[in-house]
């Protein structure tokens, strides 16, 4: 089934959404720093491809990504309704995530995604592995 409402309309919905910088989970890795003593970091800065948080000095940026808009299967949280249109939405987000993850490593930085559900108490082991290079 394809998006219910016209091309204008679905950017009319979507430009009505205001994000919140996923402001939970970049709390929930911002205290995971705070005990792993990682210092250094600068968030939300102002670079193409939108890092949650860079170490300037390290050249590393990191991206915490929701597991339902970046498409990580960890849950299964399909939505019943419009399911081409989410398909399609977590493909491009995807892509674009590729994409951007090859820039920054054109340019020599190395790049940490970290699942939003790597930030939960049962998986944070993950999250601490990934951040090694920060220790």
């Amino acid at each position: 089934m394809s998006d219910i409402f016209d091309k204008k309309k679905r950017s009319e919905i979507m430009s009505s959404v205001r994000s919140q910088n996923n402001k939970s989970t970049e709390l929930r890795l911002i205290k995971l720093f705070k005990e792993l003593d990682i210092k250094g970091w600068r968030r939300n800065y102002k670079v193409e491809g939108k890092p949650d948080f860079v170490f300037l000095g390290k050249k590393i940026a990191i991206f915490v990504d929701g597991c339902f808009w970046h498409g990580h299967d960890c849950r299964n949280v399909t939505p019943a309704d419009n399911l081409d249109y989410w398909e399609n939405k977590r493909k491009r987000n995807k892509l674009r995530d590729t994409q951007i993850n090859e820039k920054f490593e054109s340019q020599g930085w190395t790049v940490i995604r970290i699942w939003e559900c790597e930030l939960t108490n049962k998986r944070k082991e993950k999250a601490v592995s990934k951040l090694q290079l920060l220790l």
